[in-house]
């Protein structure tokens, strides 16, 4: 069954799961007590235009086989699932909408790596790490769920998801392989999204699973309130992990505590328009996951973050609608797409 634009939200998820299904929600519920919402929105005419001009400029780059690129990026399937939540996140739907299409498109090539394993990944090894692809890979089929007819994406979707759960370590975290080795903070996030997101549409995820992982994340934190990058190996917090530390907390359904505070309290020391070089490596990675987590937390936080990442991000697109990154345009446009949509995202994954 497909869904209006404005019934993506996270109470047409849950609906989607039916009554059973409620019975086993296995994260913790947000309370309503404990929420802050910002007092504006922030989402002007000028952001607006810039997010068109962005996702114009990634239906242009998506190519036969519904990947994006060229270069050592071309066919990342976690590029594409990015790209995906970007036409998403502005409302339009698989075979609907200006991008339906292109929609179709992600979903069919994310839907073709996935092999009988659970395991989405193209093969290629000239990336960043499989389960990075895996997890952004799961986590756009969650949010494509319930808006798309194609055949056998529930049973993909469960079954990559299976893959996360088995490939969980003895600490709680994943690496780079789906398997039980080593685990860093940054790709323990990205399942962490990802198994959220699944657990959004009724797909059962293990509280286990989930409480092993937030211990490790809370693991990695150190004195200052940042994070390491291990948990065995404690490390320099840097901010763009930080900020991913959090998003993973909220997402677990923690909306309080000391952690979470202290660690909001240390992302806040790199603001968006300043370009020191902890806040302007892997920058759009780390906002990606700071507007998220300022959006969580409402209040001055949202208040302050906003307004600033909008405004360095206006003021960085190029001509085209692209945005540069170290990995790809593709990956930089579609990330800053959906930062700048955070206020008006129809993604089930964004909701408070």
């Amino acid at each position: 069954m497909l869904y209006t634009r404005r019934e993506i939200g996270r109470q047409m998820t849950l609906t989607l799961c039916g009554g059973a299904a409620l019975a086993n929600l296995t994260f913790a519920q947000e309370s309503n007590s404990t929420r802050q919402s910002p007092r504006e929105n922030f989402f002007n005419g000028k952001a607006r235009k810039a997010v068109e001009a962005g996702l114009a400029y990634l239906a242009t780059r998506q190519t036969d086989d519904g990947s994006f690129g060229i270069g050592p990026y071309r066919n990342n399937l976690a590029v594409c699932g990015l790209c995906g939540m970007a036409f998403l996140s502005a409302g339009d739907l698989p075979g609907r909408g200006k991008y339906g299409g292109q929609l179709n498109g992600c979903i069919d090539y994310v839907l073709a790596s996935a092999r009988d394993s659970g395991f989405i990944h193209t093969g290629e090894s000239n990336t960043r790490g499989p389960m990075y692809e895996h997890g952004f890979a799961t986590l756009f089929l969650a949010e494509a769920y319930g808006t798309s007819p194609k055949p056998g994406l529930r049973q993909k979707l469960v079954k990559a998801v299976q893959l996360i759960i088995n490939t969980q370590n003895e600490e709680g975290g994943w690496r780079y392989e789906p398997r039980r080795d080593e685990a860093d903070l940054s790709v323990t996030v990205c399942q962490v999204m990802a198994l959220r997101a699944a657990h959004n549409t009724g797909v059962f995820v293990p509280k286990a699973t989930i409480d092993r992982a937030i211990a490790y994340t809370e693991k990695c934190q150190n004195d200052d309130g940042g994070f390491s990058y291990m948990a065995s190996e404690l490390g320099d917090s840097r901010f763009p992990r930080s900020a991913a530390a959090l998003v993973a907390m909220y997402n677990a359904g923690i909306y309080e505590g000391d952690a979470l505070s202290r660690g909001l309290e240390y992302v806040m020391q790199f603001p968006p328009d300043q370009s020191g070089q902890d806040n302007r490596q892997y920058f759009l990675y780390g906002q990606y996951y700071a507007v998220q987590a300022m959006w969580h937390a409402g209040g001055r936080y949202w208040n302050t973050w906003y307004p600033a990442i909008r405004d360095a991000l206006l003021s960085e697109q190029r001509g085209g609608g692209a945005w540069s990154d170290a990995i790809s345009s593709e990956y930089g446009t579609a990330m800053a797409c959906l930062i700048l949509r955070m206020p008006e995202s129809y993604l089930p994954i964004f909701e408070r």
